[in-house]
């Protein structure tokens, strides 16, 4: 029977704005759907952080211990579904299992039944209340920006759970000098320049040099030997892979505290824009379905206009075209890996329908692109 459970997604952060686990909606028709549609993903279940499912508008029941869980997984248990007897039997069997429960939609005067214990609760922070009372650590959700978190954090908050973190940024800037290394970088390699020539400009970085070899070596990359050089790199993998390495270092290269939000989701992007590309695209292509994902929040991430960077990037018509005019062959994929991120799961149910993917195929290429960006952050 074909799968008709969706995912999509949202990070969760501490006080301090780093990830901490990655939150999970499952939109289907019922429970034996999600379960189906997890179980099928269990090759690439992302496992670099605690994992919390929500299971959206279903009220959560025993149907759901059919899902051989990950030990990373923490199940999301509704305050309006706690006087339901199929979620009390639900809970029950958690408990009893040693898995762990976050209380959803919490609010100071929900009555809490005897003997649950809640590591995370999560309340909407846009009906103004405090953490009062909260049985576990307590993560705000609704925020509407940077600012609304800092002000969540001041009320008591542990946390939170969104994509605040793309709104309220600070305004543009010019490129500090070790981005415009990289882009000096980006634009010899995509020429297909003389490999001394991009020694020369690694050389003047040796912080540089170590953190795209580690890159090129990571576990993400699943290569099956090491890597020593730059030199070695060009020879045994060429311009075009080197050009998406460098890609996720102009992506990575931020100290701003909100920095690794961004990162993971941009390169979440990249990576299921590449694995949904898989049989729709030439494979020749698919390096650049990433960097046009892994791009997308760049302007965010470095502090300026889109427009500013692609002046400097000699990016091909389609990746630009994607980023400034959502249009082109790769404005698809774009608006999927952006639907991703919506706790309603009908845009990307939408997209998937007119463009004619699978819930199957969007599901692993999520999943897979959430794991490769987590690995990277490891």
């Amino acid at each position: 029977m074909p799968q008709t459970t969706l995912l999509t997604r949202e990070p969760v952060v501490n006080k301090n704005r780093a990830i901490t686990a990655n939150r999970l909606i499952a939109h289907g028709p019922n429970i034996a759907s999600v379960v189906d549609a997890l179980a099928a993903q269990a090759e690439v279940w992302p496992g670099y952080h605690p994992v919390f499912l929500s299971l959206g508008d279903l009220v959560p029941s025993p149907e759901l211990m059919a899902w051989q869980m990950p030990e990373n997984v923490t199940i999301e248990i509704p305050a309006q579904t706690l006087s339901n007897p199929h979620t009390r039997a639900l809970m029950g069997r958690l408990r009893d299992d040693g898995i762990a429960m976050c209380l959803s939609w919490f609010t100071p005067d929900t009555p809490l039944p005897a003997h649950f214990d809640w590591r995370f609760v999560l309340m909407d922070a846009r009906d103004g209340q405090a953490p009062a009372h909260s049985p576990g650590l307590t993560l705000a959700w609704g925020l509407a920006d940077v600012d609304a978190f800092r002000q969540a954090v001041d009320a008591g908050f542990d946390g939170a759970s969104g994509w605040f973190f793309q709104h309220g940024n600070p305004p543009a800037r010019t490129l500090k000098p070790g981005h415009a290394q990289i882009v000096h970088l980006l634009n010899l390699v995509r020429r297909n320049g003389d490999i001394r020539d991009i020694e020369t400009v690694l050389k003047q970085d040796l912080a540089l040099s170590y953190k795209l070899l580690r890159y090129i070596n990571s576990a993400g990359f699943g290569l099956m030997y090491e890597i020593q050089s730059f030199r070695h790199a060009v020879n045994i993998l060429g311009y075009d892979a080197l050009n998406k390495w460098l890609s996720l270092l102009l992506v990575t290269d931020s100290r701003d505290p909100g920095a690794p939000a961004l990162m993971q989701t941009a390169i979440t992007r990249g990576r299921f824009m590449e694995e949904a590309g898989a049989g729709h695209v030439d494979a020749d292509e698919r390096d650049n379905l990433f960097i046009t994902g892994a791009f997308s929040l760049l302007h965010v991430l470095l502090g300026t206009s889109m427009q500013a960077l692609l002046d400097k990037l000699h990016l091909p018509a389609s990746v630009s075209d994607a980023l400034l005019h959502d249009r082109g062959e790769f404005a698809p994929f774009l608006r999927l890996a952006k639907a991703c991120e919506s706790l309603d799961g009908s845009a990307l149910g939408a997209l998937a329908d007119e463009f004619g993917f699978t819930p199957e195929h969007l599901n692993r290429a999520q999943l897979i692109g959430l794991g490769f960006a987590d690995s990277l952050q490891a």
